[in-house]
């Protein structure tokens, strides 16, 4: 594994030591990319269940001013702070051990707003729904923020989900990626008017 493209372009990547984690292959990674950015202009990306934190850090090579990775497992997270290291980027990041939905809500204790998000969890979890329904309703994500959810080849996400619309899906052996478009509508109504609130 390694850095694929930006200023941290070629730097090899750590693997999680065991089997437990499934890392993003280089293909895939350039791939996902190439959809969603392949650069970008700042903003704040957040890697859940961010593994080698490989997703993350591609991401800040390819942009993106700071980033936020969270892991359940202590090795991960050595692991993400090792290749934090080698890619000179911990000065832009954030390393937490959590689970996903307490994480989220010290997010939004913070106002954190996110602009790009990773979501890779275990391909026995199907949740990546409702993680994006929690986002949503913790006032997490940036008005055009880009989900990237990778799962397992054989489920398929809808392509409508609440306030989120799927813009494009592929499949990579045993892995898929389907990545959505955050939208939110707002119609303010010309000329109405709000009663004063106590």
């Amino acid at each position: 594994m390694r850095v694929v493209s930006g200023s941290a372009k070629g730097r090899p990547l750590k693997s999680v030591p065991g089997s437990g984690t499934r890392p993003t292959t280089d293909k895939v990674k350039e791939a996902v990319f190439s959809m969603i950015g392949p650069y970008f202009e700042g903003g704040t990306v957040l890697d859940l269940f961010a593994g080698t934190g490989g997703l993350g850090i591609e991401a800040l090579s390819r942009g993106m001013e700071h980033a936020i990775f969270v892991d359940m497992e202590p090795k991960s997270i050595e692991t993400i702070r090792a290749n934090l290291k080698i890619t000179k980027m911990e000065n832009q990041s954030e390393v937490y051990r959590n689970d996903a939905a307490r994480a989220l809500k010290v997010l939004e204790k913070r106002g954190v707003i996110l602009s790009v998000i990773f979501l890779d969890p275990p391909y026995r979890m199907k949740n990546a729904d409702e993680l994006m329904q929690q986002m949503h309703d913790r006032g997490l994500l940036h008005a055009d923020a880009t989900i990237v959810v990778e799962h397992d080849s054989k489920y398929e996400y809808p392509d409508e989900l609440n306030h989120f619309t799927c813009t494009r899906k592929a499949l990579y052996g045993e892995a898929a990626i389907t990545i959505y478009r955050y939208q939110v509508e707002m119609h303010p109504i010309e000329g109405e008017q709000h009663e004063p609130t106590e």
